[in-house]
């Protein structure tokens, strides 16, 4: 006879908890670097999240937060370009704010450069940053064209 696992068991480990849990229901691979990233203390580059430390301990908790950061980022360097721009649209239309204020506040602050895993070499951050800071400012183009077409999408 089968077993089934009764709704809400935890996983057995930090990173399936974390995966099942929580970024699998962040839609987009560049929201869930986003949110890793978040997770990352800015003084001491330790990953914190309560929730998975309370029940699998910080050191595991780190662990799985630090290594599904750095699978995360190695997915969105995977993904081509165009997927890429996919990828920011849907991100910024689920956002409170406006596209156009974010873009904005990304191309003043570079925000976007904390986004990197502390393991990520200087090619890929190189990578990173160049097609990032280019997608913004297609996508400021776009908005800033939108808004002036009634009825216009970025996603055609």
């Amino acid at each position: 006879m089968p077993r089934f696992k009764p709704k809400g068991v935890l996983e057995r480990s930090a990173s399936g908890d974390l995966w099942k849990n929580t970024l699998s229901r962040i839609p987009t691979v560049y929201g869930r670097l986003a949110y890793l990233a978040s997770l990352r203390d800015q003084n001491s580059g330790l990953y914190r999240h309560h929730g998975l430390s309370t029940l699998f301990g910080r050191e595991e908790s780190s662990k799985a937060l630090r290594e599904s950061h750095a699978s995360t980022f190695q997915e969105w360097l995977n993904l081509s370009l165009a997927e890429k721009h996919a990828e920011l649209i849907a991100y910024l239309e689920n956002l409170e704010e406006s596209p156009a204020l974010v873009l904005e506040h990304w191309t003043r602050a570079g925000s976007y450069k904390q986004l990197l895993p502390d393991g990520a070499g200087k090619p890929e951050s190189e990578l990173f940053s160049r097609e990032l800071a280019a997608l913004v400012e297609v996508l400021k183009a776009g908005w800033s064209v939108a808004a002036s077409s009634p009825g216009s999408s970025l996603r055609g």
